[in-house]
């Protein structure tokens, strides 16, 4: 995997609505991303011959609460372990940064379920979605 770099950096605005787009995510509108992503507390890119193919981001008030959202890999790049490098990164930067305590949640889609609980997150069923969490001990 060579090929790809993740980069530590917050998506562009629009890097950001182009792969939530072309994943099969809700679009945002550019306005909502310009006032959002700069309050992303960590993020990567993943980039392929230095274009955006993937993305992931934490968000949260930093102390009590985070949440892991925003992974998306362009279809063509999916299934080669770039989803799971992408995951690493952000709960290892999680397991870092969060204090004890600290409530850690996501949204998972589907099958995605599945690569979350290789970290620890665990079901929380409501609504219909699946919320996943982890506790940073």
């Amino acid at each position: 995997m060579s090929d790809y770099l993740l980069v530590e950096r917050t998506p562009t605005v629009r890097e950001f609505c182009d792969l939530r787009v072309r994943v099969g995510l809700s679009a945002k509108t550019t306005e909502a991303a310009a006032v959002g992503l700069p309050n992303t507390l960590y993020a990567v890119v993943l980039e392929h011959e230095g274009v955006a193919i993937g993305m992931g981001r934490v968000i949260g008030d930093g102390g009590t609460a985070f949440q892991v959202t925003d992974i998306a890999v362009l279809p063509e790049h999916q299934k080669r372990g770039l989803g799971k490098r992408i995951v690493e990164a952000l709960v290892g930067w999680l397991r870092a940064n969060a204090p004890r305590s600290a409530y850690i949640s996501l949204i998972a889609d589907g099958p995605a379920k599945d690569l979350y609980a290789q970290y620890g997150f665990k079901p929380v069923e409501q609504h219909g979605s699946i919320g996943m969490y982890i506790w940073i001990t």
